[in-house]
């Protein structure tokens, strides 16, 4: 059911050629551009008409209009399951709590007497936030996206998720009932590009936006990288992904259901145990099973995944060497599973969110641990981040200096811009001060 890679006996190699070793997933984005990009062009050309054709095609529902009226979020919301209500709204609170904590302040620097330099954060003025609604319903991932957004200061908010079938062309219910907990009320029922072409470029009904952040498949990847420099991006979501770093004193029945939890996703999620312990490996093998034969999405989702090229078992000689390959792998979801656990997770320098222990596996990270689970796949988390207030923030610098803080550093300013072949950069200086330098 799911592969082994045996990296024992021999000094493990560095960098590149170590995560080369290492299982992953195909998701080539680049080749996506390629079929993305007609249909970014079209909505920018067509505007509502485009969506309503590309609803028709991709979604099989005739739609008069994009934007989802009020009323239907007031229904979504009235009809919402009291327990799936409940549990909405404790994972907001729980992610408001560390969401707001996150916020920075202004911050001012005296870099010599007279002469400050003061960072301030500003919001972006307007995001767009995707919430996938594909093989399975997101509604926690408008919580991670929504939350964030809004402890930033975010003045305007819309939210584009795809329109189902099942329910007359708007987005499945849990979604629209989510973003009413919210008070997001600007909803579209769209989906896949073309939404994020939508955000991008703005139509008759959708202001453009200054950002899009949210998980999507590979043609929303697509669409991201496609719009990278025209707007703000959080991340081009790849499939998702857990690993596991485990030792003798790991629960195989936990380590087990934690790498099915993450392979119901998607065929091409991905679901990766490195451990020193041969017997853990084993156990694991033999729970792995009973459980996925006892759950749902078996044939279409979690077999796949756990057969594909993007899962294994990965067998080292020691957690020194375990830790080595976890930080190349760099994965989304990162769970230590080890005595000690927390010293172990100490020193992980790279993963999306690290879960401590055998009481914080991933699916608490999706719902209700109060962390954002929007996160960086493919190995991008060696060099960015899960999505936080900070994303919607903008650090701007502000420099005031008096007279004679500007005097005092103007030959060195000279200097330099001379050093470079400016003399006019030198010369915006000398003209304060009649032409000559100031005396050091």
């Amino acid at each position: 059911m799911i592969s082994r890679i045996d990296l024992r006996g021999d000094t493990l190699p560095e960098g590149g050629a170590l995560r080369d070793l290492l299982p992953r997933a195909e998701f080539d984005v680049e080749a996506a551009l390629d079929k993305v990009r007609p249909i970014c062009e079209d909505v920018h050309h067509r505007g509502t008409a485009a969506l309503i054709d590309y609803a028709r095609k991709f979604d099989g529902v005739e739609l008069s209009q994009v934007r989802v009226p009020a009323q239907a979020l007031k229904t979504a919301l009235e009809q919402l399951d009291p327990a799936v209500r409940a549990a909405l709204e404790e994972s907001i609170r729980r992610a408001r709590i560390v969401h707001r904590n996150q916020r920075r302040g202004e911050h001012t620097t005296q870099v010599v007497p007279g002469g400050t330099v003061t960072e301030k954060w500003v919001p972006v003025e307007r995001v767009g936030l995707y919430a996938p609604g594909g093989r399975s319903v997101y509604p926690s991932s408008v919580v991670m996206n929504v939350v964030p957004a809004q402890e930033a200061g975010v003045e305007s908010i819309a939210l584009a998720s795809p329109p189902q079938k099942e329910f007359g062309g708007l987005p499945h219910p849990t979604i629209l009932a989510a973003c009413a907990l919210l008070g997001v009320d600007e909803v579209y029922a769209a989906g896949g590009a073309q939404a994020v072409a939508m955000f991008a470029y703005g139509t008759d009904e959708c202001a453009p936006a200054n950002m899009v952040t949210g998980p999507g498949n590979i043609w929303v990847a697509a669409a991201k990288r496609y719009f990278t420099g025209k707007i703000g991006i959080d991340t081009e979501a790849g499939p998702t992904e857990i690993a596991v770093l485990a030792d003798s004193t790991a629960d195989p029945v936990h380590v087990a259901a934690d790498l099915i939890s993450q392979a119901e996703h998607d065929p091409l999620a991905a679901a990766v145990l490195v451990t020193d312990s041969v017997e853990l490996a084993d156990a694991v093998e033999r729970e792995l099973e009973p459980q996925v034969a006892a759950t749902k999405h078996v044939e279409d989702r979690i077999k796949p995944a756990l057969a594909g090229r993007q899962s294994a078992i990965v067998l080292v000689d020691s957690l020194e060497d375990g830790l080595k390959v976890v930080d190349a792998y760099g994965a989304e979801h990162l769970e230590i599973q080890t005595a000690d656990a927390a010293a172990w997770a100490a020193r992980v320098r790279n993963a999306g969110a690290i879960f401590v222990g055998p009481w914080a596996p991933v699916s608490l990270g999706d719902y209700c641990a109060g962390s954002n689970h929007v996160l960086p796949t493919g190995g991008c988390a060696c060099h960015s981040s899960g999505l936080s207030v900070q994303s919607f923030l903008r650090g701007i610098h502000i420099v005031d200096y008096t007279r004679d803080a500007l005097a005092e550093v103007t030959h060195h300013v000279v200097t330099l811009a001379e050093a470079e072949d400016l003399p006019a950069h030198g010369a915006a200086l000398k003209a304060r001060f009649g032409w000559k330098v100031p005396q050091a």
